[in-house]
């Protein structure tokens, strides 16, 4: 069995999407010979998906994206569960437990240096000591250990953070309130949205990044078109698509200023 089979082989066997085999091959002709051992390539190989587009055409196995993807119509006016796991990733998030506008002033501020303690203003640590805040935290729960940072993306994320280090602590310094719920937007391999409610708080939400991968487990409640969140029925995969986050980070302030006005909050 030659190494992109030997790839394929030990990726099945794990809760990623699996990706099909010409774009294993591609991956492994792109190594320099020799290549190294099967579980760095694996670790290669899974960091690399998880940063990718599940929509790319050719990165996931055909087999695999035909039986893990949304139902083609989710949306209905009754209760349905998913027939089987089906691979997802983030493309929004937000924290609907707290108004747009509690959110618009606590965003600026922060971008100001500010921060709460209580009933308290402190100021937060300006430049580096914030910088980078977060890119750890999509390892995935359910194989936690496997993942090799990609020195790709690690790249591209340095290349691309020159937005002022306010918007990155507006983004990323609050620690999460332990009583945040959210809304999410997600989407699966053929392209398909849907929007998904915590059906009871999750933790990891709150560190969750745009473009990271899920797997909703059979079983899952999708009630009038809306995924119900079931902490039991989620494996987090972890990942990052850089340039999606990066432009929902830049936008997030405009969003919620406009969403606000609109709903006259």
């Amino acid at each position: 069995m030659d190494t992109s089979n030997q790839l394929h082989t030990s990726l099945a066997s794990t809760t990623i999407p699996l990706p099909s085999l010409t774009w294993l091959q591609n991956l492994v002709s792109s190594r320099a010979t020799p290549l190294p051992p099967l579980a760095s390539l694996v670790a290669t190989a899974r960091a690399r998906l998880l940063a990718s587009d599940l929509c790319t055409p050719g990165l996931l196995d055909q087999a695999y994206a035909a039986t893990h993807a949304l139902p083609v119509s989710p949306s209905g006016p009754g209760e349905t569960t998913l027939p089987t796991d089906v691979a997802v990733q983030v493309l929004d998030i937000e924290d609907i437990s707290r108004s747009r506008w509690e959110q618009v002033e606590e965003l600026e501020g922060l971008a100001r240096g500010e921060g709460t303690r209580g009933r308290e203003v402190v100021r937060l640590p300006l430049g580096s000591e914030v910088e980078g805040e977060g890119e750890g935290e999509g390892e995935g729960e359910g194989e936690r250990g496997q993942t090799q940072q990609q020195p790709q993306q690690q790249g591209q994320g340095q290349g691309q953070r020159q937005g002022a280090p306010g918007q990155d602590r507006a983004a990323t310094a609050r620690p999460p309130a332990k009583n945040a719920m959210h809304k999410l937007v997600l989407q699966d391999c053929r392209g398909q949205k849907i929007y998904a409610l915590e059906l009871q708080r999750i933790e990891r939400l709150s560190k969750t990044h745009i473009g990271e991968k899920m797997i909703l487990r059979a079983g899952t409640v999708i009630a009038r078109g809306v995924v119900l969140l079931d902490p039991a029925k989620c494996v987090f995969l972890g990942g990052k698509v850089e340039a999606w986050h990066r432009a929902w980070v830049d936008g997030r302030l405009a969003r919620l200023k406009e969403g606000a006005r609109e709903e006259g909050e």
